[in-house]
Parts: structure tokens; sequence; C-alpha cells
């Protein structure tokens, strides 16, 4: 906290202090040039100034401390109290500092080309007359010369100053704008990789579930008077609970991969759509399965897209249409991979099944994600159609 409060009270006294130390110059060179033991150069002053004279350098120099404020108003003050010394026959070199300073000031704060020259060449014109009219150098001797080099080398380090700030503060809202970018990007990923594992453990919990609850509600019913079905369905449950928590594990296992560049993803194959299939028969739905595609020729995010919708359409065939007959077909067409999952039941209510909806959302979701869209709803004749239309190849797929 101590080195804190040491800079802040260094740099709160730092401008004063320079600022006085400007006055002092300016005044004590005025008087060592107005006041010569002998003569000045080779000039013989004409006159020397009075005392209250020295208030034209004192309080110009001294309105140094607005110069950031108001540097138009300091810099012409300062021009009029060196043009009102160099008019009442002095010199005026000393003088000269505080023109310079708030002139470096003036560039540092305008970055206006036009009004650095305007009001830089107008100030030294006005010094240069008054020295030339009324000084003792006339119009080239002593700092009539010297005064133009010196105001220009004061308004270049002033703009190259000036310059340099804005290039700094330029590139910092730049680093802003990019590590802002990075931020939202980062957050943007994060946000999708949480969607498409939401949808993972939607379609993966929500098909073993309704499975287990299809067959767990026809072993209720059977339990009594057919115990060799029951066992069939207890069995079946037993295949769908090991097979969701294969595919849970699957996931957990990719989540724990993600510090390494390309995790194992385990990807579904026309067999496993077959099982897919063969699993809804157990349930009670009727499934006539055709695959086209050789899917392993095919990019892996169509694969696992194309395998998550059909086993979530065939899920919404097991909750609402028990006893439907289900066509699945995979096909290709166009660069494209075709899905499609028709049952033939308007559906019914099931008491032990409850949906969120969120199934065909995540259908979509997934379809666009890759540059395809996925088209459900009922069919004039009575069922339902599931229609996905996905890209076949890698470079095809969308971000």
């Amino acid at each position: 906290m101590r080195p804190v409060v040491a800079r802040l009270v260094k740099a709160r006294w730092a401008e004063p202090i320079g600022v006085a130390l400007v006055v002092a110059l300016v005044v004590a060179g005025s008087v060592a040039e107005a006041f010569p033991a002998h003569r000045y150069a080779g000039l013989h002053l004409q006159s020397h100034p009075a005392p209250a004279a020295f208030v034209l350098l004192a309080v110009p120099a001294a309105l140094l401390l607005w110069r950031r404020r108001h540097p138009v108003g300091v810099y012409v003050t300062a021009i009029a109290g060196v043009a009102g010394w160099a008019a009442l026959g002095q010199v005026y070199g000393a003088a000269l500092v505080m023109v310079l300073v708030a002139l470096y000031s003036l560039a540092v704060a305008r970055s206006g080309r036009i009004v650095l020259v305007a009001l830089g060449g107008g100030g030294a014109l006005t010094i240069w007359l008054s020295g030339g009219l009324l000084g003792p150098w006339g119009w080239w001797g002593g700092p009539q010369l010297d005064m133009w080099a010196e105001m220009v080398a004061a308004g270049a380090v002033g703009s190259f100053v000036a310059a340099r700030r804005h290039w700094k503060l330029s590139e910092q809202l730049r680093q802003e704008q990019l590590a802002r970018a990075r931020a939202d990007e980062i957050r943007r990923q994060v946000t999708s990789e949480r969607l498409r594992i939401t949808r993972e453990l939607h379609d993966v919990v929500a098909h073993s579930m309704a499975m287990i609850n299809v067959q767990a509600s026809a072993a209720a019913t059977l339990v009594h008077s057919d115990p060799l079905r029951t066992a069939e369905s207890l069995q079946a449950i037993r295949r769908a609970s090991k097979e969701g928590l294969r595919e849970l594990r699957s996931i957990l296992d990719v989540l724990r991969q993600v510090d390494q560049d390309q995790p194992a993803v385990p990807l579904p194959d026309r067999e496993a759509l077959q099982a897919l299939a063969e699993a809804a028969g157990t349930a009670g739905i009727r499934t006539k399965f055709l695959c086209e595609v050789d899917l392993r020729g095919e990019a892996p995010e169509t694969v696992l897209a194309a395998y998550r919708i059909v086993q979530e359409s065939l899920t919404n065939v097991i909750r609402h249409a028990r006893g439907a007959t289900a066509e699945v077909t995979v096909s290709q067409r166009n660069g494209l991979v075709v899905v499609d999952v028709i049952n033939d039941d308007q559906g019914r209510d099931d008491p032990f099944v409850e949906g969120t909806g969120t199934g065909l959302v995540g259908m979509e979701e997934r379809a666009r994600a890759l540059g395809g869209h996925v088209h459900a709803g009922p069919l004039s004749g009575g069922g339902f159609r599931v229609h996905a239309e996905l890209p076949a190849a890698p470079q095809a797929l969308g971000s």
C-alpha cells in the first residue's frame, strides 16, 4: 500500500514542481539577460525593465499548470508574454522556454496538423515581428533566427508523443477487443459443447428408459398370466439397461479425454442401426429396416447424427405409438445422407410415459449444426414421419 501512496504523491507533486522550475528558469534567465554586468554578447541594451515587467513572464509561465486542460489558451498567453517582453526591448532567449513547453503540450493535446501549424506559425510570427520591430536584435539577430528551429522541434516532438500515445491506445483497445472476442468464442464453444452433451445424454437416457418402461409395464401385466413372456420382458430390460450404461460410459470416457487432441469416440455403424430396430421390435414395434449407405465412408459427425435421429425417432414411436409399424430407411441422395422414420399409427397417450418435447428439438439442433435439416410431422393418411437430410462429405459440414 505504501509504494502506491508514494507513487500517487509523487505524481501529484511532479507537475507543480516542474512548472515551478520553468518559472524560476524563465524569470532568472530573463533577469540575467536584462541586467548584464557589462555588455551582452556585444549588444548594448537601451533600457532595463521595471520589476513589474517580469509579471509578463512569471504569470504565463505559472499558467503552464493548466496547459493540459486549456492548451490553446496557455499557449496564446505564453506567446503574448514573450512578445510583450520583446516589445520592451529585452532579450527573450530564456523567456522562450515557456513557449516551447506550451507548444509541446499543444501538440500532444491536439492531433490536428492544420491547427498545430497555424497556432505554432502564428505564435512564432508574432514573437518575430515584436522582436524585429522593437527588440534589440533587429530582424535576424540573437534568438530571432534560432526561435524558428526551436519552435519546429517542440511541435515535432509533441506530435510524435501524441502519435505514439494514440497508437498505444489503439493497440490496447485492439487487444481488449481480441480478448473479448476470445472470451466470447470460448463461451460459445462451451455452450455448444454443453448442448451437444445434453443432446447425447437425452438421447441415450430417453431411449433406454423408454425401452425399460415399456418392458416393465408388460412384465407387470403378464407376471401372473404368462411367466415366460414376463421373463422375456425382464431380459429385454436387462439388455436395454446394459446398452444404456454402455453408451453413458462411452460419453463419460469422451469427457475424461478432453485434454487429448482426438478423443476416442465410438462411432455407430449399420449393425448398430440394425440393433436399434431390433430393440424396438422387442418393445412391440414392428420394425422394417433398410440401410443403403456404407456408413464407414461418411463423416463421423453425420454418422452419429443419423444414429441419434433414428434412436430418438424409435423412442418416440415406442412412447406414443406402441403396436405400430415403423419403417427406418437410411439412403444417400445428392451428396446427402437421408434418414426417414415412418410409423403408421396416429399415436395415443400412454399413462406410463411422459414426454418433454425436447427430442424433436434435439434432432433439429443436430442437423442444423451440420448444415442439414429435419422435418417432423404427422402424415395426411395417419401416422408420423421424421425426415432428416445430413451432409455426407466432411467438407460439406457447416459450423
